[in-house]
């Protein structure tokens, strides 16, 4: 009997241990998280299923063209994936012909889709705070990002992590391309 116990007993704490150091990972270090919807093609497709590293960003700041995920405020358990545009401390105005100006200098920059048709509210310079960043899915014309008032500016405390490597499709297997 004492023997049975001992095995109950160690099957309960390697299952504890198991338990734990899964919340662990998935609260300090990454998480998978699928793509929904169209607005970071052609880099992220619909479906793509994703490990975001949440780690990253407890050692240094999100850089410009990291491919970062930030809770959707308008809405529960919705998560947003866009591409960094814009720092702290940036002004971005986009100009009525889809060119981005970041500080007053023409963005150069390969990730868009198309030309942008709806500046938003970058057709006024947008000043980003210490802690904000401008987004935009790469999909350009069929994305909400920081030019729509119901994503706007992302506050730092906000990020989850960065887009890290592409698990599913088998076939596009990959780290996620930043720079």
């Amino acid at each position: 009997m004492k023997a049975i116990l001992k095995d109950i007993l160690g099957i309960s704490l390697y299952l504890l241990a198991i338990l734990v150091l899964t919340f662990l990972v998935i609260q300090f270090v990454g998480q998978r998280t699928v793509v929904q919807g169209e607005s970071m093609e052609n880099t992220l497709m619909d479906g793509d299923n994703l490990i975001v590293d949440k780690l990253t960003y407890r050692f240094h700041e999100p850089k410009r063209f990291d491919v970062i995920v930030f809770p959707y405020q308008q809405g529960k358990n919705t998560y947003y994936i866009k591409r960094v545009i814009g720092l702290p401390g940036d002004s971005v105005y986009i100009d009525e012909v889809g060119e981005i100006y970041i500080n007053d200098e023409k963005l150069m920059e390969g990730y868009g889709k198309e030309i942008i048709l709806d500046p938003g509210m970058a057709g006024d310079t947008m000043y980003l705070g210490a802690d904000e960043y401008f987004v935009l899915g790469d999909n350009r014309n069929a994305s909400a990002d920081s030019r729509d008032p119901s994503v706007g500016v992302i506050k730092r405390e906000h990020i989850t992590g960065r887009a890290w490597l592409r698990i599913y499709p088998f076939d596009s297997i990959g780290f996620i391309k930043h720079e």
